[in-house]
């Protein structure tokens, strides 16, 4: 299943990726394999662990109160 994080910030702020990487690291969630954009960074996880993933990335991100 794929992850992906989308933003424009990501072309001139560093530490996007590591910080993905390590959230998912943390979790547990082993990356199978890991595409990149100019504003995205996609991760391809095992489809059980997809919510666990989303979840970890919105808290991450601070992303867990945007509706």
């Amino acid at each position: 299943a794929k992850v992906s994080i989308v933003g424009t910030g990501m072309q001139t702020a560093p530490g996007y990726a590591s910080r993905m990487f390590r959230t998912l690291a943390d979790e547990g969630i082993n990356i199978e394999l890991i595409t990149t954009a100019e504003i995205r960074i996609t991760c391809i996880v095992n489809e059980k662990q997809v919510a666990e993933a989303v979840r970890a990335l919105h808290r991450a991100f601070d992303l867990e109160k945007v509706a």
